[in-house]
């Protein structure tokens, strides 16, 4: 019981900064699994490496054998102390005698989730005190320690990604490499070449996460060749889930929280083991707290950026469906606290299919309706601005407002238009007086009508203005 909570707990503070993350493979010559018949060699066997293997091998205590075969390239690291010697005679503890191959297989894979272990200090990683995080988190991250054992080496691939592996520190039979030219020099070392084969070069020197809301793992940009290592098993509940950074559906219970001014990550995570971890009814409860960037839709299609959250990952432990309770515990907390914590809002999902409502949703909404009200104003007034100073020009094949206008007005509506009422003098040019000096003889010429009105000219203007220029 007490080993679980411990477990929990540092699960949940290392959710913040910097983890340790172990490689968990390793090439020792005392590794009986590195042997085909699962027995380290003795005095009468032959240990056999093939020929065409490079690989480099780590040697902690002495060993008798028979006959060695060598690859052709390829190295033994000793340890202090160690070494090979043959018997002379039968070795009376050893058996019959075989021919015992170190296996021949391919460099294990950076990218594979499961063969690291994670934890929050290097104390935590010898107690055996490991993490639950989702498959991508589980690699190496940007701020991460990566550590392989002090008596131990190793063959792995690094990868084919474009951007390589970069992690915060790499330490290597017990030293401890942060400067990235210091830990160029030893990749270009025979034991760095047959350690870290594959073309994706590992740089150290990341800063740790300054944040206290927590910092995006960094290997989203590698998810395609993490998933690519992982078999997934048919998940036993109706509707699995799908977190943020897993390769699998998972039986259990998302929480969302979005988190404004003032959340702490490491400062939330201790809360939640305090108030609900420790209870008993959750001791098979595995819970992974991380911080992951969500897509953000306009009206909920157009997408517009990330938003980043955090994300709970409650799994169902062996004692069956426990996620839910806790779940809608977390959220009840959050809800309660939510201006003390610095949580804007929460919500839940579960693999049964049972959600919650946001906590603070109908603000999310309307915030949403009002950002996309102003953006379509926003739109509309450029697009005046534009067309105003004759950068945007409307087609000639649309009509313009102003001839819409007119053409409502002189359209045909299946009848005679209507002018108002008739003038004696303007509309019929025929009744004007024929007054000899006024109108002379251009009176018949003084008056027009046209599609657009009645034009006239003034002869008392027109008299004035010869006048003057006599």
């Amino acid at each position: 019981m007490l080993m679980t909570e411990l477990l929990l707990v540092f699960c949940l503070v290392g959710a913040a900064g910097a983890l340790h993350k172990q490689w968990i493979p390793d090439t020792n010559y005392e590794n009986k699994t590195n042997w085909d018949r699962e027995a380290v060699p003795c005095g009468n066997d032959i240990a056999h490496f093939p020929a065409q293997r490079k690989v480099s091998v780590f040697v902690e205590t002495t060993h008798a054998v028979l006959e060695m075969r060598l690859p052709v390239d390829g190295e033994f690291i000793l340890n202090s102390g160690a070494g090979f010697y043959v018997v002379r005679g039968k070795d009376p503890g050893c058996g019959a005698g075989v021919t015992t191959k170190f296996r021949d297989s391919e460099p294990l894979r950076w990218f594979n989730p499961a063969l690291w272990q994670a934890a929050a200090s290097l104390e935590d990683l010898q107690r055996g005190n490991f993490l639950y995080s989702v498959h991508e988190e589980s690699v190496p991250c940007l701020q991460d320690d990566v550590v392989f054992k002090a008596h131990s080496s190793f063959s792995m691939d690094t990868g084919s990604g474009q951007s390589g592996v970069s992690v915060k520190s790499v330490s290597v039979l017990g030293k401890k490499f942060e400067s990235r030219s210091e830990f160029y020099q030893y990749l270009s070392s025979r034991s760095g070449q047959l350690q870290f084969q594959g073309p994706s070069a590992v740089t150290v020197g990341n800063q740790e996460c300054g944040d206290p809301s927590g910092c995006d793992c960094g290997n989203s940009v590698n998810r395609q060749q993490i998933c690519n290592t992982i078999t997934c098993d048919s998940p036993s509940c109706k509707k699995p889930l799908h977190p943020a950074g897993h390769c699998c559906g998972v039986c259990g219970a998302i929480v969302t929280i979005r988190y404004a001014a003032g959340f702490n990550l490491q400062t939330y995570s201790q809360r939640i083991h305090h108030l609900f971890l420790i209870l008993p009814k959750y001791k098979h409860i595995q819970l992974g707290m991380s911080k992951v960037f969500k897509s953000q839709r306009l009206m909920g299609v157009i997408p517009f950026g990330t938003s980043p959250e955090i994300q709970v990952v409650i799994v169902d432990g062996e004692k069956g469906p426990q996620s839910e309770g806790l779940a809608r515990d977390i959220l009840t907390d959050a809800r309660s606290h939510a201006s003390n914590l610095g949580i804007a809002g929460a919500e839940y999902l579960t693999s049964s299919g049972s959600s919650s409502d946001q906590t603070g949703g109908g603000a999310g909404m309307v915030v949403g309706v009002v950002f996309g009200v102003l953006i379509m104003i926003t739109i509309v007034v450029a697009a005046a601005v534009l067309i105003r100073k004759g950068i945007v020009r409307i087609p000639s094949s649309l009509p313009s407002l102003g001839s819409l206008m007119r053409s409502s007005d002189v359209g045909d509506l299946d009848g005679s238009i209507d002018h108002g009422f008739d003038n004696p003098i303007f509309d019929r040019p025929n009744m004007l007086p024929d007054i000899p000096g006024v109108y002379g003889a251009a009176a018949n010429h003084s008056i027009s009508m046209t599609q657009t009105g009645v034009h006239f000219v003034n002869p008392v203007y027109d008299d004035s203005e010869t006048d003057l220029n006599a």
